[in-house]
């Protein structure tokens, strides 16, 4: 489930490797352009404006140089002007291949259906967590990613201040990550980040939830036009999002483990009942939670000074040896 963010001019021009550019474009060519007897007419480098762009990676460009020569170009004998010109100014996977920087993970844990109690037997281990980057990285030109990898333990990471963004904006996987019973390592830092958790709740979990939920609900009416039937496993999984709202609201804390919903969550997830009768509960769940964000105490907005005060303590701890 993703959000849009705001993007700053500071940040990274990315190029998708599968981008057709446009009529206009200006391009650097990443060959020689020759002519007649193998003369060149514009060395690596030359920058051209694209004047036909192809319907598919499979065909070239055809591109115009300044002295009103064109040639016809493919895909990996071109890229943008605007990233050609940034290098690796900003490129944070430079960090990440010459630092190992799940050694400064703060804290890690297991999120999804093992943390929920909805697990079968083969379900994947969910590990999340967060990671302070050294000072020295975080202000150099490359940059830090803001979140980190590791396919083979399907582990993700976030930088901290990013996971303070997503958990002021009350995304629901990173809020899970502060409340899931299964922790795995945690660092002072990290203790003092749970200390505070629920600075991070307010009445944004009405929005952001709903957001989450309309988004699944049109993929599934959407699987049912073209497929005539369901993913059952994204269905409960919105059911278990609309039961954690309504308690966040109405208690101010966030449910992970399932435990009173868990049978009938898991037959939701065989397939086992209706969709008109799963069509019903969500209905009076989404009810529920309308109800719920009426009378609950959170306030508007959740607590900016606090998490900025973390940040700048942690900031400051990153210029330290030892991990904080």
């Amino acid at each position: 489930m993703a959000q849009l963010e705001h993007s700053s001019v500071a940040e990274r021009v990315h190029q998708n490797p599968n981008l057709i550019f446009s009529i206009g474009t200006q391009v650097v060519t990443l060959r020689s352009i020759t002519g007649e007897g193998g003369r060149i007419l514009h060395p690596n480098g030359s920058v051209g404006v694209v004047i036909r762009s192809p319907g598919d990676l499979n065909h070239s460009y055809r591109v115009r140089f300044l002295d009103g020569i064109e040639d016809s170009l493919r895909r990996e004998d071109l890229t943008t002007l605007a990233h050609f010109k940034e290098g690796e100014i900003g490129d944070s996977q430079i960090t990440v291949a010459r630092n190992d920087l799940f050694s400064r993970v703060i804290f890690r844990c297991i999120i999804g259906s093992r943390a929920y109690g909805l697990e079968g037997e083969h379900s994947d281990t969910d590990y999340r967590g967060i990671y302070l980057p050294p000072a020295d990285l975080h202000w150099s030109l490359y940059g830090v990613p803001d979140q980190i990898d590791r396919e083979e333990t399907q582990e993700q990471c976030w930088e901290l201040q990013r996971f303070l963004i997503l958990a002021l904006k009350a995304n629901p996987n990173v809020l899970e990550c502060l409340y899931t019973p299964l922790i795995e390592n945690i660092t002072p830092l990290g203790e003092e980040l749970l200390s505070m958790r629920s600075s991070f709740l307010s009445r944004l979990v009405f929005q952001t939830y709903n957001g989450y939920v309309t988004s699944q609900f049109k993929k599934m009416q959407a699987d049912i036009r073209n497929q005539g039937q369901v993913k059952w496993k994204h269905v409960m999984h919105l059911i278990r999002l609309l039961i954690s709202g309504i308690s966040v609201l109405r208690n101010g804390f966030v449910p992970v483990r399932m435990d009173s919903q868990r049978e009938q969550l898991l037959a939701v997830k065989r397939g086992e009942i209706a969709w008109d009768e799963t069509e019903r509960w969500r209905i009076s769940l989404h009810q529920e939670f309308e109800q719920a964000v009426q009378q609950t105490s959170l306030p508007d907005r959740p607590d900016y000074e606090r998490a900025n005060a973390l940040l700048i303590k942690a900031r400051r701890a990153a210029l330290l040896e030892e991990l904080p």
